[in-house]
Formats: structure tokens, sequence, C-alpha cells
């Protein structure tokens, strides 16, 4: 169990760059090791991080955690796959205007389009214009390919989906994966919505990693923090 905060004035701080010796980066890289042991007996390369529902913190997660990876000298590349919000570009502060979509409309590869940060080994491949059909994209050929092209070139690929229940994208893109973590907002979102997310998961035969939750309180008038569980996602 760790803990772990994540607020800012565009609700997207990236506390493991502000203050990485904080406790609350130190918890971001419990995280990452809680990971890196799953992996002893399997592969865990290609990570998605999803949700049950909107604004439980999924994107502020995954791009804490694409950090303290790019911190261990490791080639990581963080990929928006939410086609509908995408945030990437908001938090590195990076162009939009091509990105997966691109990609998987055969309109660039991606040496043209994934873009450095400021963080030494760590590239972000944006959403991209927002298309009509996200989740066929996603269920593409050719984003089969552009993963398998990934695994040769880096040595983390962490993946942001939309949320579970909203549509059918993280499923698709969780069967792709080599593991997957839920965000939860222990505040607001329901015990019965938290096992259906699962539940879609387990559907799709994806291999849970844990679970993040988010806004446990801890004492009176205190809150806003994160708890990783590890554990194949058995408290969600």
């Amino acid at each position: 169990m760790s803990q772990l905060e994540s607020k800012s004035k565009n609700g997207r701080n990236l506390i493991t760059i502000t203050n990485p010796r904080s406790p609350i980066s130190e918890s971001y890289r419990t995280l990452r090791t809680n990971i890196d042991f799953s992996s002893i007996d399997e592969q865990v390369q290609i990570i998605m991080v999803t949700s049950a529902g909107p604004g439980e913190g999924k994107s502020t997660t995954i791009s804490n955690l694409a950090v303290t990876y790019a911190q261990t000298e490791r080639r990581v590349v963080l990929i928006d796959a939410d086609m509908r919000r995408p945030t990437a570009h908001h938090t590195f502060q990076m162009s939009n205007r091509h990105g997966l979509s691109s990609i998987l409309a055969q309109q660039a590869t991606y040496h043209e389009i994934i873009q450095d940060t400021d963080i030494p080994n760590l590239q972000v491949l944006t959403s991209g214009p927002i298309p009509p059909n996200p989740a066929e994209m996603m269920a593409s050929r050719r984003m089969s390919v552009l993963l398998n092209e990934l695994r040769q070139n880096y040595d983390i690929i962490l993946i942001d989906t939309p949320p579970l229940l909203a549509v059918t994208d993280p499923q698709i893109i969780a069967s792709k994966s080599d593991g997957v973590i839920i965000v939860v907002d222990y505040g607001s979102v329901k015990k019965d919505a938290a096992m259906k997310a699962k539940a879609n998961l387990e559907n799709v035969n994806a291999r849970i990693l844990g679970v993040v939750m988010n806004n446990v309180k801890r004492k009176s008038g205190e809150s806003g923090y994160y708890y990783y569980y590890y554990g194949q996602g058995d408290q969600a």
C-alpha cells in the first residue's frame, strides 16, 4: 500500500518531476516496482491504464508512472489512446495535430510524429485528431502492427485509454496489452461499477496487475490521496 497524490491548477501535476524526493513521488516508484515484480514469470512490457468512469485520475497516474520508468533509464513511450478526451498533449505541452489516429489512418509513421519530452528516455505519442471510429481503429490490424513495432524499440509502452464503462476501446486495447492497471475513485465510484469494470476486462482475458484507489480518506479532512493495491486486481 502506498500513498500518491496528483493535483495542479490544470488537474495534472507531474509531481515526479516537480518534487521527485517527496513521499508521493516515492509512492509512484513503489507502484512501478510492484509492476516490475509482477513480470518475473511473464513479460509485462505493454501496460494499459484505465478506470471505470471519467475523472478518476487515470491520466495523472499513467503520466507520473511514465516519468518514474524513464528515470530508471528505460526507453519509455506513453500512448494517448483516449481518442474521445485526449489529455497527454496538455500534460506534456505538445502539439496534437498528428498522433495515433494519423498512424492508424496511414497518414504517417510513428517515427515521423512521436514526440520527445523534457524527461530523458520518455517520448509521447499523442492521440492525434479525433476520428469518427475510435473503436474500429483500436481493433485494427494496424494497431497490432504498431504495438509490435514499439515492442522492438521501447522497454516500456504505457497506454492511456477511455474509461471502461463508457466505450469498448479499453477492452480492445486490454486484449493487446501484457497487463492492466485500473484507477478507481474511492469517493465517487460505486462498488458495482468497479466490479463491472473488472468483469469487462476479464471477459477479454486481460491480465489485471492491480488497482490504484483515489480519494481514500485516512484522517478527518484528509483526502486526495491514492493507494495502490497490488495483487491481480482482487481489491476492485
